[in-house]
């Protein structure tokens, strides 16, 4: 799997400050924020801080567009190119393209831009921080002139969106997003190195936007997801409803779908990679897997199928996951089966398929109790846990489906033939229709039905706690 060096925000689980929403951008939906400048501010110095963790990739997204005007004085802008280098630019010159790639769907990224175009120094006019870090290696560097206009603090401030060529949104997550006005930034100013761990974590950045187009936005209040939190102007929604709040965030990273195992193209994932569908194409059959592995302890999620047939949900090893094999797990073909429960009520194991529970269909919840320690995994179909199973029965194992020991872990996985929708819930955040809001015993999580007791959902604070 693409991961980071290993120091790597995968949500921190020491970190003395929570971050506790995030905001999920849809590109399908064009979901971004923006809000006009009302004031003259400084067009040579700024700061934009901001956490975020992608979900979809190959594909440009903006982070912001600032300025409105499509010349280098008038707007500045920070991208993710197609190739999946990060661009900063003005309305015709790049001015900084990273070497770097951003693939790593399973980590937050903190980003940070320091604009300063007093700065003697021409390659200090803009300075790029990932993760705390000052990245120095580009493919394209060029400067503005000395004291030169930028497109900051001007016209509009639009995060997650070009609002000049009106494309390009953003997919993923979003959090603790700040800007100061006037002030070029060290990142240590929004973030800092865990003593214990060396992974960069963020501080409580309340007290930090300063200048006349400041803003903070925390996304902690659901029904103005726009709130600016530093006390200016609220910016405004853009497709962007309460139901877009999420409890995935830079201090607690939840499990989604990894978009880095879609295979045809016609495979679409979205909704914070907590959908997977076919919408048109023909082809082979596929299986979709969460971003985070599990090695210890015991781990729920919940998911829906919602379109078609043929659906399977369970578990895969690791050394089962595969981007472009045509022998996929799904109903019809379970020859790499691990443990899986099917639409037609079987189980699949070992490469073969028996009799096992009821049947399921696109109205079911169905929920996956991961026992690690014991190496099995039950299943329960809107709250009833199918062949007489009881998920805290341990080595007993009572209704279970045994599990091959692997040394590598295993991953929560959904299936299906060649049409089908699965909605899924790892407990950050999902389009399920939630009535019941039930949460683990750590109280985390958001999901239809509360996990079996000993059962947590796959976040990072959980695994720091559960030894996953």
């Amino acid at each position: 799997m693409e991961t980071l060096q290993r120091t790597a925000n995968r949500g921190s689980v020491s970190t003395g400050y929570d971050v506790v929403n995030s905001l999920k951008f849809e590109a399908d939906n064009t979901e971004y924020l923006t809000r006009d400048v009302s004031s003259a501010g400084s067009r040579y110095k700024g700061t934009i801080s901001m956490w975020i963790k992608r979900t979809e990739i190959s594909t440009a997204q903006y982070l912001f567009t600032f300025g409105n005007t499509d010349n280098d004085n008038g707007r500045t802008f920070a991208r993710f190119q197609t190739d999946d280098t990060l661009r900063i630019g003005g309305g015709t010159t790049t001015w900084r393209n990273t070497d770097r790639v951003f693939r790593d769907v399973s980590a937050w990224y903190h980003i940070v831009i320091a604009f300063d175009t007093t700065q003697s120094t021409a390659n200090d006019r803009f300075k790029l921080y990932v993760n705390g870090v000052q990245e120095t290696s580009f493919s394209t560097t060029n400067n503005p002139s000395q004291n030169d206009n930028l497109g900051i603090n001007f016209e509009k401030q639009v995060i997650g969106y070009n609002s000049i060529d009106n494309g390009q949104p953003f997919a993923g997550y979003m959090c603790e997003i700040c800007y100061q006005d006037g002030t070029a930034s060290a990142p240590t100013e929004f973030g800092e190195f865990d003593s214990d761990t060396g992974i960069w974590k963020p501080i409580d950045v309340e007290s930090k936007p300063s200048g006349t187009n400041k803003f903070y936005l925390d996304f902690e209040d659901s029904s103005n997801l726009g709130n600016d939190v530093s006390g200016g102007t609220d910016f405004t929604e853009n497709n962007i409803a309460a139901a877009d709040q999420a409890t995935d965030t830079c201090t607690n990273n939840f499990a989604t779908l990894n978009p880095l195992f879609k295979y045809p193209s016609s495979q679409v994932i979205n909704e914070g990679a907590t959908k997977v569908d076919r919408t048109s194409g023909s082809g082979i059959n596929k299986t979709f897997y969460a971003t985070i592995p599990v090695l210890a302890g015991k781990f729920y999620f919940e998911a829906q199928p919602t379109e078609g047939s043929g659906t399977m949900i369970g578990v895969e090893t690791i050394t089962g996951v595969t981007t472009d094999d045509p022998d996929s797990v799904f109903v019809g073909e379970q020859s790499t089966a691990v443990g899986y429960y099917a639409s037609n009520g079987q189980k699949f194991t070992s490469g073969s398929g028996s009799s096992y529970g009821d049947s399921y269909g696109n109205s079911d919840i169905i929920g996956v109790a991961l026992d690690m320690d014991n190496r099995k995994v039950y299943f329960a179909k809107n709250n009833t846990y199918q062949n007489s199973g009881d998920p805290t029965s341990g080595s007993t194992g009572t209704g279970a489906i045994d599990l091959p020991d692997s040394s590598d872990g295993y991953l929560f996985a959904v299936s299906y033939d060649s049409g089908g929708q699965w909605v899924v819930n790892f407990g950050g955040y999902t389009t399920m229709s939630i009535s019941s809001a039930a949460s683990d015993a750590n109280s985390f999580g958001t999901f239809e039905f509360a996990p079996p007791a000993g059962y947590l959902a796959l976040c990072t604070k959980n695994l720091g706690s559960d030894g996953g």
